[in-house]
């Protein structure tokens, strides 16, 4: 098998390319979207999966580099794994996840006035493809489950790390070092599978 020497980062998402360089080996070399000043593509797509091969298909097609991309979102249990393949929609034209954030208690305070004071499962989900120019892929899975908490804390991290915190943990993604998050996170969790490629 070819180790990947050189990679196209499907993201045009600031956080998330740049927790995928941090997982990827520091001698490989690292392209972003906005090098090649690429829009993303629409993600019509019905599942994380659909949608991260939408955009490491896409972005590979566009500059023939090998890509890697990632789908990711939160899955709420009671919510119905709501906002699930939306999660970055919520956040509005602008990416605002304060507006996210708010939308997430607003629909919990429909589904269940007192949820403020009960224990709130949801999971992190992050799928990543790798798309190679000659059509091949493969893709990965990666987990990680949680609770909602009613208020943001910390200031680290993206999207909805602030009222997310991981089972059996003290602090929220949002409140962690960024080193230690990227050790236990779903992106992590899901990159560790497809890591001999590197």
């Amino acid at each position: 098998m070819n180790k990947i020497k050189e990679i196209l980062i499907g993201t045009n998402n600031k956080g998330k390319y740049e927790e995928i360089c941090n997982l990827l080996p520091n001698e490989i070399k690292k392209y972003s979207t906005k090098e090649f000043n690429i829009s993303a593509p629409k993600e019509t797509g019905k599942s994380f999966e659909e949608n991260s091969f939408i955009k490491a298909s896409y972005f590979s097609k566009k500059t023939n580099f090998i890509c890697l991309s990632d789908d990711s979102g939160l899955e709420i249990n009671i919510l119905n794994k709501k906002p699930g393949i939306f999660s970055s929609r919520w956040a509005g034209p602008k990416g605002n996840f304060n507006i996210a954030i708010n939308k997430v208690f607003k629909e919990l305070k429909k589904k269940d006035v007192n949820w403020e004071n009960k224990k709130i499962l949801a999971q992190f989900i992050c799928v990543l493809t790798i798309y190679w120019p000659n059509g091949k892929f493969i893709n990965s899975i990666g987990k990680v489950k949680g609770y909602i908490l009613n208020k943001k804390k910390g200031k680290n991290g993206f999207g909805y790390d602030p009222i997310f915190k991981p089972l059996n943990k003290r602090l929220t993604f949002g409140q962690m070092k960024p080193k230690n998050k990227y050790k236990i996170d779903h992106r992590f969790q899901a990159f560790k599978k497809i890591k001999k490629f590197f």
